[in-house]
């Protein structure tokens, strides 16, 4: 990955921390965005501690003026990206109310982080990657898109309209060098997944760190996965 410019989004914790640590052991440079700026700093010295190239922009992916500043600053430090990593998420209240109950303002809050910032930032980078005729979208989705769990409402409809998303793009793309991917992660010890699943136990989780190097072999593959699949990061590699 070395010479490679990877974006990540929701970078400052759990497996998009883990990207971006991994990414820049990798080579790769980093534009790396979070609301939270503390977090998000430490995630960036770690990275140039390791030798990468960062630029760390505090961002709300709800926002459009916010996803606007951090392509034109991503553009202007890089002139590119090759790599966009559609992390951020956000799964809603807690304890999981069901859709009986589901309060509208937070509905639309989850499909806006999950689906409508994905769509706007690969909307806003897939032109270059159409001009350099090289480029990865990874949309990280979940178990939930293709499961009816009671309770994970706006988030499981949420991930199912990204897969949905990602098949159109691919399509869309068809006979180009850009790439489309929805990867499932699998139920990772992070604070997104405590917050969900309160009793679960750690030690039969997935640690980002792990699941961030199923990314990176995705990544570098010698015989790239077919474009537009919906992947395990589980599998990968295996």
């Amino acid at each position: 990955m070395a010479g490679t410019v990877a974006m990540v989004t929701g970078a400052s914790r759990g497996l998009g921390r883990a990207l971006a640590i991994a990414f820049a052991r990798e080579g790769a440079a980093l534009a790396l965005c979070a609301r939270g700026i503390p977090a998000l700093d430490e995630v960036a010295n770690a990275a140039a501690g390791l030798g990468a190239d960062v630029l760390a922009v505090p961002a709300d992916v709800r926002s459009t003026r916010d996803l606007e500043r951090l392509v034109a600053l991503t553009l202007d430090r890089f002139h590119r990206v090759d790599i966009l990593i559609n992390n951020a998420s956000e799964l809603g209240p807690t304890p999981l109310p069901y859709l009986s109950e589901y309060p509208q303002a937070a509905f639309d809050d989850v499909l806006q982080v999950n689906v409508t910032a994905p769509f706007r930032l690969t909307q806003a980078l897939i032109g270059g990657m159409l001009l350099r005729n090289h480029g990865v979208v990874i949309n990280v989705t979940s178990d939930a898109a293709v499961t009816g769990y009671a309770g994970w409402g706006a988030y499981a409809v949420s991930k199912a309209a990204l897969e949905g998303l990602t098949r159109t793009w691919t399509a869309e793309l068809a006979g180009t060098d850009v790439r489309m991917y929805a990867v499932d992660p699998g139920d990772m010890d992070t604070d997104m997944h405590r917050a969900a699943m309160p009793d679960a136990v750690p030690s039969e989780l997935a640690r980002p760190d792990d699941v961030a190097r199923a990314f990176i072999h995705l990544l570098t593959s010698a015989e790239p996965a077919v474009a537009g699949h919906r992947l395990e990061a589980a599998a990968l590699g295996q």
